[in-house]
């Protein structure tokens, strides 16, 4: 192996050993939560009811529980994306070009996830304190809170603007050919507009949490796994529109029962 692919297979150890570790450190901190959110759960049970305000402390922890979940969720959907920049860089390097460190790509991706988290955060405090979220399982007490938000995702999962959006998370190549733009600024454009398209793709998936728990991890999973395969499948047109339709009948059921 000549001294340019041995620098070629460093660098992509290295990016991609940096994303496992990034998912890995999210992921622990996730259990922890669980694991925390278990023993308030059994004090809770001995105590007085809990009081429905939140405290600022409160919602910084909730921001940062959502912050940390979306790394542990989109970043393994996002690697083939990052991985062609990351190698589309170290080429232009060989080509003497200025170096830009993936990071500030990444740092663009996480940059609107982190905006989404925010907006997570009002959500959940605001549903905390109008009682219909369960302060211990925290999922929707309300089933017509919880079909409105199945129907949602499942009719967004049908139109045109998923579709597109998908499209773009599907062809890393031809996402950079499209948006390519020079220098630190621009890896950084574009790790925004690359997690605008895949905001564009999950925003509503992201809401089933408020039904199945938002700290239930074993949904957490299915949902990152569920996105991996959109953007990785040949025939992912077939799984939108299908999983459409059962988060439809879903949200149907709901309100029947």
């Amino acid at each position: 192996m000549n001294a340019g692919n041995q620098t070629y297979v460093r660098d992509r150890t290295i990016v991609l050993g940096g994303l496992v570790g990034l998912c890995l450190l999210a992921w622990l901190y996730l259990f922890y939560l669980v694991w925390m959110m278990d023993k308030m759960a059994v004090d809770m049970v001995m105590t007085e009811p809990q009081v429905l305000s939140w405290t600022g402390t409160e919602v910084f922890f909730c921001f940062i529980m959502w912050a940390v979940m979306m790394v542990g969720m989109m970043i393994p959907s996002a690697t083939p994306m990052i991985m062609v920049f990351s190698q589309t860089y170290r080429k232009r390097i060989s080509q003497r070009k200025p170096y830009v460190p993936t990071s500030l790509f990444v740092f663009g991706y996480l940059v609107i996830w982190t905006a989404f988290s925010v907006i997570a955060t009002a959500i959940q405090w605001k549903l905390h304190t109008t009682a219909l979220l369960s302060p211990t399982l925290l999922k929707s007490t309300s089933p017509i809170l919880g079909a409105v938000i199945l129907i949602t995702a499942g009719v967004y999962q049908w139109t045109d603007l998923k579709h597109r959006c998908l499209k773009h998370c599907q062809s890393p190549l031809n996402f950079l050919l499209n948006e390519w733009r020079d220098g630190h600024a621009g890896a950084f454009v574009m790790g925004l507009r690359h997690g605008l398209y895949c905001l564009g793709c999950c925003w509503a998936l992201m809401g089933l949490l408020f039904i199945t728990g938002v700290m239930n991890l074993l949904w957490v999973a299915l949902i990152g796994i569920f996105v991996l395969v959109e953007k990785l499948v040949p025939f992912e047109r077939w799984i939108e529109r299908g999983v459409g339709g059962v988060l439809v009948a879903w949200g149907g059921m709901l309100l029947l029962v």
